[in-house]
């Protein structure tokens, strides 16, 4: 008697794949419009110690007159904690369904292809820079880890951090992630979103995907070589 290797169609719970991907995708871009501006924020250590606690400074008190002191930073940080959950909430959901689609199984193993591989460096690369964004905040915002000590000045606390190799080597680490994870991200968000609307475009975004992921991991790891070289008084 012949037999189905289908499996059984099994009702799925949730939103479909396609809203999911969507949620990715604009979370996604949202945080590189974020990265972008966090880095320009960066790189005012370049210019000083009181450039870069000033920005710091102008930050607190952006739009004062209209929000009270803080209340643009709280604003941001409420959007990016959104962001972040349906990032990951739809980041999770797509997975488990990847790997329940994968629960019946052949007796020939397959080779992994390329898109395999790369689907799972950008999940693990995810949680990888998950765990990072939760240290920075404890590094830097909270002071809750210190890596050379208390500091009340911004411009001390990444300055101090950054004299040390190693936490250097914690922020290159942390880039490189980043950049695996952007490379394909960006991309990946561009055609969700329906913005391949034909090969030469296509060819246009993974372009850009890449000058924009360049842009930003360069950024992000020129201050900290700066102060561990000694450019940075």
């Amino acid at each position: 008697m012949a037999t189905s290797t289908v499996p059984a169609r099994e009702t799925r719970r949730g939103p479909n794949n396609i809203l999911l991907k969507t949620v990715m995708a604009a979370s996604g871009l949202f945080f590189v419009g974020y990265l972008l501006l966090h880095m320009y924020g960066n790189l005012q250590i370049l210019f000083g110690r009181e450039a870069f606690d000033d920005y710091a400074h102008h930050l607190r008190v952006f739009g004062e007159g209209m929000v009270p002191e803080n209340g643009v930073l709280w604003i941001a940080r409420i959007l990016l904690l959104v962001s972040l959950v349906a990032h990951v909430w739809a980041g999770m959901a797509l997975w488990r369904r990847a790997g329940a689609a994968r629960s019946t199984r052949y007796a020939g193993k397959r080779k992994a292809t390329y898109g395999s591989v790369y689907a799972k460096a950008m999940r693990w690369g995810g949680l990888a820079i998950l765990l990072f964004v939760i240290f920075h905040i404890l590094h830097f915002t909270t002071q809750t880890i210190t890596l050379a000590g208390e500091h009340a000045s911004p411009a001390e606390r990444v300055i101090s951090s950054f004299q040390l190799w190693w936490g250097v080597l914690i922020y290159v680490v942390a880039m490189i992630a980043v950049g695996m994870h952007l490379t394909h991200g960006i991309y990946a968000a561009c055609m969700t979103l329906g913005l391949n609307t034909s090969v030469k475009r296509g060819e246009l975004i993974r372009r850009i995907s890449t000058v924009v992921t360049l842009i930003i991991v360069v950024g992000f790891l020129i201050p900290p070589f700066a102060i561990l070289f000694g450019f940075v008084d």
